[in-house]
């Protein structure tokens, strides 16, 4: 007799050649955010925004944005993968259409572009002697910029009505390419350098803005910064901000500390902002007397976290008569006795420019310090856990467009995984919302004109689907 083989050293089935009939798809999940993006009315957002030609394809706006939402939450990241999409027989029972082509997606992502914006920008820089510049969004980008307002506002009112109080976290991240047209970022590395602001409370993207490689992190923050807060529901009532040095920029200051500011909120908005290191403040900073710093916080290597109020006015173009002066608070990282950070000192300096008046310097400290925890994962996700890391295009309209359609992805993302019944997704990262939600084998059928989705999971994750699309009500009718 033969003697039998390991179990792990073989394969213990056949493959047959033959393709499984009936209409199947190993991304059943997907159905799930094609829901939440429909009931958040964003086609009929885009109808009234979008004002782009429909190509003779007959592929209209509504579903190639809808393409390449699910695009960017299937995992792809590049134009060409929509063809993996287009190809499913199911895919087109889920959407009632068949996916655009990839010529498709690139001709309505191109539609997003206009030159002539960037060689006014181009000219504006020249005049001013600026190497680099920032052009005006074209009238599809302030299209989309409104179909993502609306669909917040939607979202807002269905799943975060009682929230308000907003505290806004506005960051840049730097998207590496190789394309010719990237400029160097001041990593060094050639890409472009895009400013995302999210509403911390909800974990909701509000706004973004693409940028060249070569803008400077503290070029005209004020603009996303206003773009957010306008963004807002009506239902917000309380305001906050947060930023690094890149926003301790005079404009953008100014316009925080108007209460009758125009293009946002009236009222205060409350915020802290790490200071820029000028040598002056540097030296202020060493000049402290040690009596005077605070310890808050002790990390496990034993370096101390220690605060102190900074009697510290700088000759600012912000600073103006009626206003209260701002606050600036020192921060300092002190290494235990005889450990010394990589450049050689047993102590850093910081400084938070604020305009609270909170007694404890240090819950100011520690609330600032949170933006680390809610924007920088945002980054991370768009790059990384969608398909923002990958740009598409030589045209810088065409990638603005790609960049703001993984953040609606990223607020859809958002909105199921809140919902979700099982709590466990409720903070998942995008590959594991694949693993756990998308990627799920489905079988869709027909009978008469009744069309129904099979799907291979257990009876609670199909009751989770049922109890999501309970939440997101839409109507259910054949197509075709």
């Amino acid at each position: 007799m033969r003697p039998k083989t390991p179990l792990l050293e073989k394969t213990p089935f056949a493959i047959s050649p033959i393709p499984m009939a009936g209409a199947h798809t190993p991304h059943a999940g997907l159905c799930a955010f094609s829901r939440v993006l429909r009931s958040l009315r964003i086609p009929a957002a885009c109808r009234e925004h979008l004002h782009i030609k429909k190509r003779e394809s007959g592929f209209s706006p509504e579903q190639s944005l809808e393409a390449l939402v699910l695009l960017h939450l299937a995992g792809g990241t590049h134009m060409s993968d929509i063809e993996a999409l287009r190809k499913n027989e199911s895919i087109e029972k889920m959407l009632g259409y068949t996916p655009p082509t990839q010529r498709c997606i690139a001709d309505f992502l191109e539609a997003f572009h206009d030159q002539d914006l960037l060689h006014q920008a181009r000219e504006r820089a020249d005049r001013n002697k600026q190497l680099s510049m920032l052009p005006d969004p074209s009238p599809a980008l302030l299209g989309l910029e409104a179909v993502m307002r609306d669909a917040l506002h939607v979202l807002c009112a269905h799943m975060f009505a009682d929230e308000t109080v907003a505290t806004i976290d506005l960051d840049g991240t730097i998207i590496e390419s190789a394309k010719q047209q990237a400029h160097r970022t001041y990593q060094g590395s050639t890409g472009y350098q895009p400013l995302v602001a999210q509403w911390a409370e909800t974990g909701l993207i509000v706004a973004d803005e693409f940028r060249d490689g070569n803008v400077p992190a503290n070029f005209s923050p004020r603009t996303c910064t206003r773009a957010a807060f306008a963004a807002l529901p009506d239902t917000v009532t309380t305001w906050y901000f947060r930023g690094d040095s890149a926003c301790h920029e005079h404009d953008l200051l100014s316009w925080l500390r108007d209460p009758h500011r125009s293009s946002g909120p009236r009222g205060e908005i409350l915020f802290a902002i790490s200071a820029r290191m000028s040598p002056e403040l540097a030296a202020h900073l060493r000049r402290v007397h040690e009596t005077r710093w605070i310890t808050y916080d002790v990390e496990q290597d034993g370096t101390q976290r220690q605060w102190t109020d900074l009697s510290f006015v700088p000759s600012e173009r912000s600073e103006r008569k009626g206003i209260t002066p701002l606050r600036y608070i020192g921060l300092r990282l002190l290494k235990p006795q005889g450990e010394l950070f990589a450049d050689g000192n047993d102590r850093h300096f910081y400084a938070i420019i604020t305009n609270r008046s909170d007694p404890d310097g240090a819950a100011i400290a520690v609330w600032h310090r949170a933006k680390a925890g809610t924007i920088e994962h945002v980054h991370d996700e768009l790059k990384n856990g969608l398909g923002a890391g990958c740009l598409p295009s030589a045209k810088f309209g065409a990638n603005a467009a790609w960049f703001r359609i993984a953040c609606i992805a990223y607020n859809i993302m958002h909105a199921v995984r809140t919902a979700w019944p099982d709590e466990e997704v409720r903070n998942a990262r995008a590959k594991r919302i694949r693993f756990v939600i998308i990627n799920v084998t489905g079988r869709f059928s027909r009978d008469r004109r009744k069309i129904t989705l099979h799907l291979s999971a257990p009876e609670e994750w199909i009751q989770h689907l049922m109890t999501l699309f309970d939440r997101f009500p839409l109507r259910t009718q054949p197509t075709g």
